[in-house]
């Protein structure tokens, strides 16, 4: 089989380990996905397609080039429209809630100095989620006139801080395996616990939790992707969901995304992950 890895950065721990199982039995391609200086088919070149690609990038040149393959026919997991849908958190949450998923209450504006009524504190990230993104807990009014100052024109949305344990719960799934670890949080107040929080595997990961993360795949189509979760009040709430996330140091996740890989290279253009619900709605003409 052939494996395209559409990447910046082959050498990231999850795809490099991945590469490394796959390498003895098939062979493992690496392509830029971030390049702009190519229209999609000149950057393929000649010559057939790889069995699958493997979509760990989120820019516009990465999603333009892993439509140009679903359009030849060539798998891409995850689909570009699911990966482009989450990196818009406002649809992201409206999704969430209307499927009956415990997403945080999201508001959004078009800048940080629309925000009707601020109920602090509450957490401040942008609409747009891509690298180097506004994040940031804002306790007053002081606070959010200095972000946007330095963040003058930047869409945001706006959830209540959740101040629960302090630990972020980071679930990550491939292909329905679910993985996990628990991470201070880097919006509550300094601590002096250590930083990976104790022990918290999948043997600790309660059931119910375990469900909800897979549950997520089902309604974003997502096969490779992570769910932060916070203890709220009554429940676990999700306060983001990212589409094929680091997963470094979880052991078994290059194996479980091996698999993947082969699976879906297997079945060829008959593997089609559901694009989320609000996708297919608009691809329909809604």
């Amino acid at each position: 089989m052939r494996i395209g890895l559409l990447t910046p950065d082959p050498g990231h721990p999850l795809l490099a380990a991945t590469a490394a199982l796959l390498a003895p039995d098939h062979r493992v391609e690496s392509l830029d996905a971030n390049r702009d200086d190519l229209p999609p088919a000149e950057l393929l070149g000649p010559g057939p397609l790889a069995d699958v690609y493997l979509l760990k990038a989120r820019t516009p040149q990465a999603l333009a080039l892993a439509r140009h393959l679903e359009e030849r026919g060539a798998p891409v997991v995850n689909s570009a429209a699911a990966t482009a849908f989450c990196q818009d958190r406002t649809a992201m949450a409206d999704l969430a809630r209307r499927s009956g998923l415990p997403f945080a209450a999201t508001r959004t504006a078009a800048a940080l100095t629309e925000l009707p009524d601020p109920d602090y504190p509450l957490v401040i990230k942008s609409r747009h989620s891509r690298r180097g993104d506004l994040v940031a807990r804002v306790d007053d009014a002081a606070r959010l006139r200095a972000l946007a100052e330095e963040w003058p024109d930047e869409p945001v949305v706006a959830q209540p801080y959740l101040a629960g344990t302090g630990w972020d719960q980071k679930l990550w799934v491939v292909d329905g395996q679910v993985f996990c670890a628990r991470r201070r949080s880097e919006l509550a107040e300094p601590a002096g616990e250590p930083a990976d929080g104790g022990a918290f595997g999948p043997r600790e990961l309660p059931a119910d939790r375990a469900g909800l993360a897979r549950r997520v795949g089902e309604v974003f189509g997502l096969d490779v992707y992570g769910v932060d979760l916070l203890d709220g009040p009554a429940e676990p709430v999700i306060v983001d969901i990212n589409a094929f996330p680091g997963i470094r140091g979880q052991a078994g996740a290059p194996e479980a995304l091996a698999a993947l890989a082969l699976r879906v290279a297997r079945r060829g253009g008959g593997h089609r992950v559901p694009a989320p619900r609000d996708a297919r709605r608009d691809t329909a003409g809604r």
